[in-house]
């Protein structure tokens, strides 16, 4: 076991070499970052922002930490919502010197709630490339973590603080045919989940909080249930809620959800039994599924 580990030490150690010994092409580089564990990071991500003429990111003091665990040195600069009109043309002026530049935001993909769009709407009108490392997203993570289906969802980020605007908001949301996935702050987590009861009906719903941390946590039901119990013990930490799509919003099963489950029925069904079951469970067109299983057994031949 110990010759088996030292093993896998060796081929990320090689990896992460062999990434290093890459020129990083001159642009903007947007760089995703833990959302929790540091651990999360990537062997791209470490070796993009070790290679970077200059890292950008929310907040120093935060970024400076991630930093220090994978000992990147290189230099560190804020970009935010309250200087990026200050900071955009001395960005540009280094891309256009040819040097690689990297963003990155205080946890997960930049440009998710956070300003970065801007500089990259800039770098492109500029005619200067940009690239992505992708990674951790904390959207994402709560959706899939929720077990609320997520073939089709929509991203809103956090909702209004005040609860007529949120109420305004969520009633434009409430015909979206998939699930909503928002950011939520603790202090305002009990009254969002009375608005969106209120507003949305009694759906289904999870708050997934911390996670990846210590304290994660996910939490699921109606929203009645989840609201009394927030009511009753106030949660901490960042949180992400998801809302199952309402009454009759549920959107049909994709291209991917129907051949699983073709699959799945055709271990112990004729092709004909199968379609009909799929087309029944899934509530989809008996045509659609038979045409996919047709492509599906001729793909296998």
């Amino acid at each position: 076991m110990v010759r088996e580990n030292a093993s896998i030490f060796e081929r990320l150690e090689a990896e992460l070499m062999r990434l290093m010994a890459e020129p990083l092409a001159a642009g903007l580089h947007l760089v995703a970052t833990p959302i929790g564990h540091l651990g999360d990071m990537s062997l791209r991500a470490v070796a993009t922002l070790a290679r970077a003429d200059t890292i950008y990111c929310e907040d120093t003091r935060h970024s400076a930490k991630l930093l220090a665990r994978y000992g990147i040195a290189q230099p560190l600069e804020s970009y935010h919502e309250h200087n990026g009109a200050r900071m955009r043309p001395r960005i540009l002026a280094r891309i256009a010197a040819g040097r690689p530049v990297a963003l990155i935001s205080d946890a997960g993909m930049p440009l998710i709630s956070d300003p970065g769009f801007k500089l990259v709407r800039a770098v492109r009108a500029a005619g200067h490339p940009v690239y992505v490392v992708p990674g951790p997203s904390a959207a994402l993570a709560g959706l899939v973590v929720s077990g609320i289906a997520g073939e089709h969802f929509y991203f809103e980020g956090f909702l209004p603080a005040k609860s007529s605007k949120r109420r305004k908001r969520l009633g434009e949301l409430a015909s979206v045919p998939g699930a909503l996935v928002f950011f939520e702050s603790p202090a305002r987590l009990s009254e969002m989940l009375h608005d969106a009861r209120a507003v949305l009906g009694n759906r289904e719903a999870a708050i997934a909080r911390e996670m990846t941390k210590r304290h994660e946590e996910v939490l699921t039901g109606r929203l009645d249930a989840l609201a009394a119990r927030v009511d009753e013990a106030p949660p901490k930490g960042e949180m992400v809620v998801v809302i199952a799509p309402g009454p009759g919003q549920a959107t049909e099963a994709g291209d991917r959800e129907i051949e699983n489950a073709l699959d799945e029925a055709l271990l112990h069904m004729s092709v004909r039994d199968a379609v009909d079951a799929v087309s029944a469970r899934l509530k989809v067109a008996r045509r659609r599924v038979y045409g996919l299983a047709l492509a599906r057994r001729k793909g296998m031949e």
